[in-house]
């Protein structure tokens, strides 16, 4: 019937321009020529009605349309990439993430492309199959017979571009699923292959001009709500699927034509998002790994155990491999674990890099900028967590610093290993390097200081357990019992730390020895400690001698000389000197290099003697009825008003 349409214009346009001048003089002609512009208006509204439902009918269907376009432009992808790992096998190249692939498997990669595509040619339509233009040329053809063209071409791409808005606008929930994504794609996708199938077909009724401006004004749309909606993923493997999606989606358009490079910078942006869903994704499992690990070497008791471990990190001891089983692997368990994991999170990182028609350099240049990220930022924090936990101890602490050097020594082969998967040749390499070096030696300064800081709580919590009696008028004659217990622990504490790499082991030893000293001399000038006697000050000294033994048997291999018992020097010159009682050569050397007495300050020694003094006015010690002591009591004075003024010269100086 609509083809009836177009012979009826004819048909009007020959009566116009043939009979009716014959017969204009009879009356029944002038109703009919009356009655021409009528019908012309009728035929004019029934096709474009019939535009209308096209139009309606391909708003409905954009989504299939969309959809087979897609799907031809993947299915042409699969078949051009297995044609391109049989010829990288052909000239040498690796293009796999694990070891090359046999070139039998890459024929039958080949095949199976090749019979995927075979098969589904006739399932695939093309756009003619699933929509029927024909009311959109007949609806043309009339309106350029009646002369209105214009109007017609005016009308159409007013109703698309509404359509295009309607199009281009998601779902408010569409970042929740991919089939939310994709259906927003293949409508779009539906929308431009039709105006690409009309501006071939038809002439003017759309043009180039036009087709780039709409697209030029959907793609800006597309970016922004991409843009908008990929903010909102969390989850990495979406965030990866939408790429995927966006890939085709590009692939699909510019193979009709349509610039896509916008996508692929937009994709840029996607990407380090989804690094960041992978970077926290990772700590997660980073933390997991943490917390199951027992921070004990790793037993094994065969070679079969042995071939397991290395199959999962690179470790290289010829004095380990000689040694007879069972033995043990320096690190713990969490050392292979995390270098499994960084290479699972390469590969997760490069899922995203591929197809985004970047060079192998590039890619290779972001999985290692995307690595470090993982190193500096995500492991590196999990690992300083992990150092500053309450229930980590000072044996765990030891053992993550040696977790931190093995980790740091495999970041060559992690080097490698991306330079292997991204096909560079060790040659051409210009980029950037892991930064392994920094982060674990960060991990390892914090674990070392927190070691410091333990070490000394641990001492502090001895010396808390300190109960002299400070009036005592002998001494016992043996070293404190909780100065022994802490010189044990400190013993069997620092076995453990021949362990630890470098000087850490010595570092340790001596803050040790410096902050028991310190805490030593503050006990005896804490201003509670009102009274000292003499017999206590002895008994002190036993305490301080047994430090000094210890000191002096060198706990941690390493010192030179005397090094380690100079932390008790302090000490040691300010008991002597009350000891032997010895002030005419203090006071007379005072302030000389080579005095016997040089680390005693006079407002140390000051302190402790005035509560000695204290105590033998209270305790009669120094009785002054007897000569003898009461010679003893002046001298003491008179050595109290000298260091008085040896402690004023010093603080108007200052």
């Amino acid at each position: 019937m609509p083809s009836r349409y177009y012979s009826a214009l004819k048909t009007m346009e020959q009566l116009e321009n043939v009979y009716f001048p014959r017969v204009s003089q009879y009356r029944f002609c002038q109703l009919m020529i009356e009655n021409l512009p009528k019908l012309r208006e009728d035929i004019k509204e029934i096709s474009m009605s019939d535009l209308k439902d096209f139009l309606e009918s391909i708003r409905k269907h954009s989504d299939k349309i969309g959809e087979t376009a897609m799907k031809q432009a993947q299915q042409q992808k699969t078949f051009s990439v297995a044609l391109q790992k049989q010829n990288n096998v052909k000239f040498g190249k690796n293009m796999y993430i694990n070891d090359r692939i046999p070139e039998e498997s890459n024929e039958i990669v080949l095949k199976h492309a090749i019979e995927e595509e075979d098969e589904n040619e006739e399932e695939v339509l093309s756009v003619q199959d699933l929509v029927d233009f024909s009311p959109v040329y007949r609806c043309l053809h009339i309106y350029s017979v009646l002369g209105d063209e214009e109007t017609f071409e005016n009308y159409y791409r007013k109703q698309r571009k509404k359509q295009a808005r309607l199009v281009l606008q998601p779902q408010s929930n569409m970042h929740e699923t991919v089939d939310g994504y994709r259906r927003y794609f293949t409508q779009i996708v539906g929308f431009f292959v039709v105006e690409d199938h009309i501006l071939h077909v038809t002439q003017g009724l759309v043009t180039r001009a036009y087709t780039d401006e709409l697209w030029n004004m959907a793609l800006s749309k597309i970016i922004a709500v991409l843009r908008a909606h990929s903010s909102y993923c969390t989850d990495p493997d979406l965030v990866l699927e939408l790429k995927n999606l966006i890939v085709i989606f590009a692939d699909t358009l510019q193979g009709y034509g349509f610039p896509v490079n916008r996508l692929f910078d937009l994709l840029f942006e996607i990407r380090d998002q989804y690094n960041e869903t992978l970077l926290k994704k990772w700590a997660g499992v980073f933390r997991d790994i943490f917390e199951e690990d027992n921070y004990s070497p790793i037993p094994i008791v065969n070679e079969e155990e042995y071939k397991i471990v290395i199959s999962k990190f690179p470790f290289q001891d010829p004095d380990l491999e000689k040694q007879s089983f069972p033995k043990k692997f320096p690190m713990s368990q969490s050392v292979p674990h995390i270098y499994i994991q960084v290479k699972e999170f390469i590969y997760a990182s490069l899922k995203f890099s591929e197809s985004l028609h970047r060079s192998s350099t590039e890619i290779d240049d972001m999985l290692r900028k995307s690595t470090n990220l993982l190193l500096t930022r995500t492991l590196c924090s999990c690992l300083l967590n992990l150092i500053r936990k309450p229930h980590i101890g000072l044996t765990e602490l030891v053992q993550i610093i040696i977790n931190t050097t093995h980790l740091e020594q495999a970041c060559k082969y992690l080097e490698d290993f991306i330079t292997n998967i991204t096909n560079i040749s060790q040659e051409t390499v210009h980029t950037t390097r892991l930064y392994g070096l920094s982060t674990f030696k960060d991990a390892r300064h914090a674990a070392e200081g927190e070691i410091y800081t333990k070490l000394n709580q641990k001492i502090d919590e001895f010396v808390q357990l300190a109960d002299y009696d400070w009036t005592m008028s002998e001494p016992d004659g043996r070293a404190s019992g909780y100065l022994m217990d802490l010189i044990n622990f400190l013993r069997s504490i620092f076995q453990v730390f021949t362990h630890l790499p470098g000087k850490v082991a010595q570092t340790a030893c001596m803050s040790a020895c410096q902050h028991l000293s310190t805490s030593l001399m503050q006990m005896l000038l804490d201003s509670e400690l009102k009274q000292i006697s003499m017999g206590a000050v002895q008994q002190f000294n036993l305490d301080v001698i047994q430090c000094e033994l210890f000191a002096s048997s060198e706990p941690v291999p390493g010192f030179q000389g005397d090094t380690l018992q100079l932390a008790f020097i302090d000490l040691r010159q300010l008991l002597d000197l009350f000891m032997v009682w010895d002030w005419s050569t203090y006071l007379a050397d005072y302030g000389q290099p080579a005095s016997k007495y040089l680390r005693v300050n006079p407002n140390t020694a000051l302190t402790l003697l005035e509560k000695m003094k204290d105590t033998s006015k209270k305790n009669n010690i120094f009785a002054q009825f007897r000569k003898n002591d009461r010679d003893k009591q002046k001298l003491i004075e008179t050595v109290v008003k000298q260091l008085r003024s040896l402690v004023n010269g010093m603080s108007q100086h200052t």
